[in-house]
């Protein structure tokens, strides 16, 4: 930690010194493609992501695909090109979705007759329901369609009277999962296994022409492979005359770096470079869990002359819904040289909604200029707020207050600045964007606090102020960190892995919220997204853990503690750890249906023998020893052949005697014999180092096959990626004998696709963060590269415009399941073996 901060404060002195540092160019240029490019985000709710390889080529949304509209515009000689997003149109409805109307139409469950898309199709025997169709735990569900691997198949017919309608019509759809749908018998819309919310499609010419005056049919079929299951949609046209922002400026470049994303776009004559900052600084937890963004911009001529420009960013309060029809109220308001438009939810259910695949609906999002020449604020009329913009370059007067109770009277929250006549010096400036979440975390019964606000002495615009104030020397820190975390991967790894951590970083980082606990202990929880939404889950504070353990150690204790006081308030009293604390944000206790003893128990004690090597002393571990010691002991008595227990990669199937669940727990004892060493007690330590050599000389009897190691000791032909070894590498024990490690890395390499290295024998998909700690155990950088540079193709190509899934297909290159998680931190993994080794 130390050697981090002296030297990113090292990086901001040259920099200052230097004088020459351009804050609005990355400081490295990265060819990595990020599949969903962060723009705004900070944690799990407060997260707002561009899916495109243009910036204006679609709406930005939250990771999980729900609308969280920002819109960026420059208006040049009068001419307005539009940079960031697209405009919300401005529909009138022909067949409403149910944020509107609960409509009606008839469904089956079964497989209907050839012919059941068409208008004339008849459909008397099918059953009649409301929408929106599928499980309860989805919104405004009032058919009840659930269950894995079902289908339905829905007929929704309409009238419609303007055949020769001149303006733009649009389907509007949202499902979950496999989605088909068709209009008057033409299919216009087949997905794979994805879920969509509100997908807007424009209706082609020749898919206008089969609407005909009278009755319509809309017909769509979904199929529901697992979880929750959906349907919704509609059919709109477009408001005749609608103002909106059409022209699109001309992407130039990209590229995401740890703590920003760069873009460069060409605005007729002139060019315009805006940034992205989190300034989620890993050694400033002020900072890193502070709730605000940066968006930098600069202007300046290409072609030598003088023009006239005006900046311009709006988002609305859907930033603060989980709902599109949930009302909400805004405001504009000035404090201490800041304006803001503040908007959020009327009702305001702090903490109540919890779950996976949802934003929060509680708390306050806040557009901040700092008051200046040229600059202002506005809350007013979505359309009148654009259609002034282009014909004034300002903003339409302000409203004080703007309550929204119906999806279509969204208000626009709106900034420009008016930067005048603008040469080829160029002019800048920068706006904020934050969430003030006013509670976070409900722990132990009790709502908490994000670590920023310190127990309520600093307010939201205490944050912006600071922000404001402190811009130059925090967006130099922020370079510094990106360099930092460029730097040291492109030595452990090389430029291609360089690049897949500096694009990770803020996804780690934003799947977590910091806060502390009433005693004061610090606590940063992560949320299981879209894979069950539970919170601080233990396999994932596991595989996330590498990137702490390099740049701040007490973020891991601050996983890690809460499962620690868990055991030891009694309120769990297994011998083994626990799994969660709940779903987010609700921390009061495991919810996950199936313990994992062996992973979760392994995972803590290793994570407690690494923290303790990182810092040099086993100070943390030593406050929870006698519960270690259980979890220990549990490890020596059924982790040599692991029961039919679940393992972090259950998703793959429950194998009893998995041979790497038994390698984890074998590590765990070593690992428990190190803290022994380093705590004086020498006995103990002797003790369980012996037990975990006999019991690793063992499990190489057992799993071996030859030229590899089994996937399950009873289980020919057979194999897995045993990433849990990684840990006798770095510590340098030499516990498995007969070269297995240089064994298993031999066979891998005859085992990869064109996207990766399969997780074991039973299927082609993987985990990348696995991927890279299998990669670590190489040994050599040569060979490591081997393994990165098919997960370089995979996020640079896969088709899955998502925040980094983890588990994919390594022949399709789609996503499996999981997105925007933090077990991503694992990419870090070569960093701190090197680290380790080179300290030992």
């Amino acid at each position: 930690m130390k050697k981090l901060l002296a030297m990113m404060a090292l990086s901001v002195g040259l920099m200052v010194n230097a004088q020459t540092v351009d804050l609005l160019k990355p400081s490295k240029e990265i060819a990595l493609r990020a599949p969903s490019v962060p723009i705004v985000v900070s944690d799990p709710y407060f997260s707002i992501w561009s899916p495109y390889d243009n910036l204006m080529e679609g709406s930005t949304e939250h990771w999980t695909n729900a609308k969280k509209p920002l819109l960026g515009a420059l208006r040049v000689d009068g001419k307005v090109y539009r940079f960031l997003g697209k405009d919300k149109i401005n529909l009138i409805p022909i067949a409403p979705m149910t944020n509107v109307e609960r409509w009606e139409a008839a469904y089956t469950n079964n497989q209907p007759a050839n012919g059941w898309q068409e208008l004339q199709f008849d459909d008397s025997n099918w059953k009649k329901g409301k929408a929106a169709f599928g499980s309860r735990d989805m919104q405004r569900v009032h058919t009840e369609w659930k269950g894995d691997n079902t289908d339905i198949y829905i007929r929704r017919t309409f009238d419609f009277n303007d055949k020769d309608i001149a303006e733009d019509i649009y389907l509007i759809y949202s499902h979950d999962d496999v989605f088909e749908l068709y209009l008057n018998g033409e299919k216009l819309v087949s997905t794979g296994l994805v879920w969509r919310d509100n997908v807007s499609l424009k209706l082609s010419d020749a898919a206008k022409k089969k609407l005909r005056n009278g009755k319509n049919v809309i017909a769509a079929h979904c199929h529901n492979t697992t979880g929750g299951s959906y349907v919704d949609f509609g059919l709109f046209r477009e408001k005749e005359n609608a103002v909106k922002f059409a022209n699109e400026a001309v992407q130039k470049s990209v590229d995401v770096l740890a703590t920003s994303s760069y873009y460069t776009f060409a605005c007729g004559p002139v060019e315009l470079d805006i940034v992205f900052t989190a300034p989620q600084l890993i050694d400033d937890l002020d900072l890193l869990s502070t709730p605000i963004n940066y968006v930098s911009y600069r202007v300046r001529s290409l072609d030598k002359k003088e023009h006239d420009v005006q900046f311009y960013i709006e988002t609305t309060p859907e930033l603060t819904i989980n709902e599109s029809n949930q009302p909400t109220i805004a405001r504009t308001l000035s404090k201490n040289g800041i304006s803001y438009v503040e908007a959020g939810s009327i009702d305001q259910p702090i903490c109540d909604r919890k779950g996976d695949l949802i934003c929060a609906d509680w708390g306050y999002v806040y557009l901040a200029g700092v008051n200046g020449a040229g600059k202002s604020v506005s809350l007013g009329d979505y359309y009148g707020m654009k259609e002034s913009f282009v014909k004034n370059g300002t903003l339409a007067s302000s409203k004080t207050k703007w309550e929204t109770r119906k999806e279509e009277n969204t208000p626009a929250m709106a900034y420009t600045h008016n930067l005048g006549m603008v040469s080829q010096n160029g002019k800048e400036g920068f706006m904020m964007i934050g969430y003030d979440d006013i509670y976070s975390i409900e722990y132990m019964y009790e709502k908490r606090m994000g670590y920023w606000k310190h127990d309520g002495k600093v307010t939201i615009f205490d944050a912006f102020e600071k922000l404001r104030d402190n811009y130059l020397s925090i967006m130099e820190r922020c370079r510094a960190l990106d360099e930092l975390i460029y730097n040291d991967a492109e030595k452990a790894g090389g430029k291609k892995y360089a690049e897949i951590c500096s694009v990770s970083y803020r996804q780690v980082m934003s799947a977590h919220k910091l806060f502390t606990d009433k005693e004061g202990n610090l606590l940063w929880f992560s949320k299981e997204n879209n894979s069950n939404g539970c919170v601080n889950t233990v396999d994932l504070t596991y595989p996330s853990a590498p990137l702490f353990l390099v740049y701040n150690p007490e973020l891991v204790k601050a996983m890690m503690t809460s499962i620690f006081e868990y055991s030891a308030s009694g309120r769990w009293n297994k011998p083994f750890a626990a799994h969660d604390l709940g779903t987010y944000p609700i921390a009061n206790g495991q919810v996950y249906g199936g313990d994992m003893p062996i992973e979760e128990s392994g995972n803590m004690v290793i994570l407690a023998a690494a923290l303790a090597k990182v810092e040099g002393n086993a100070d943390y571990a030593k406050k929870y020893w006698d519960i270690l010691t259980i979890w220990t002991n549990y490890l020596v008595e059924y982790g040599q052949d692991p029961s039919n227990q679940l393992c972090t990669d259950d998703f793959a199937g429950h194998w009893a005697h998995n041979a790497n669940l038994s390698v984890k727990a074998i590590m765990g004892i070593a690992g428990y014999s190190e803290i022994a060493r380093m705590l004086g007690f020498n006995d103990v330590a002797d003790e369980y180092a012996t037990i975990a050599k006999k019991m690793a000389v063992k499990w190489e009897e057992m799993a071996n096959e030859g030229d590899h190691y089994r996937l399950a000791f009873d289980r020919e032909d057979t194999w897995s990626q045993k990433y849990n070894m990684i840990w006798d590498k770095m510590w340098g024990l030499n516990l498995f004998p007969n070269n297995v490690i240089s064994k298993e890395i031999n066979y891998y390499l005859t085992k990869q696709n064109p996207y990766g290295l399969p997780l074991d024998s039973r299927k082609d998909y993987t985990k990348s963060d696995w991927i890279m700690w299998t990669a670590a155990m190489s040994s050599d950088q040569i060979t490591f590269e081997k393994f990165v540079d098919p997960l370089y193709k995979y996020v640079n190509e896969t088709i899955s415009r998502v925040p980094i899934s983890d588990w994919y297909d390594t022949k399709t290159n789609q996503m499996t399941g999981f997105k925007a998680r933090s077990v991503i931190g694992g990419h870090w993994m070569k960093v701190l073996t090197d680290k380790m080794l080179n300290n030992q």
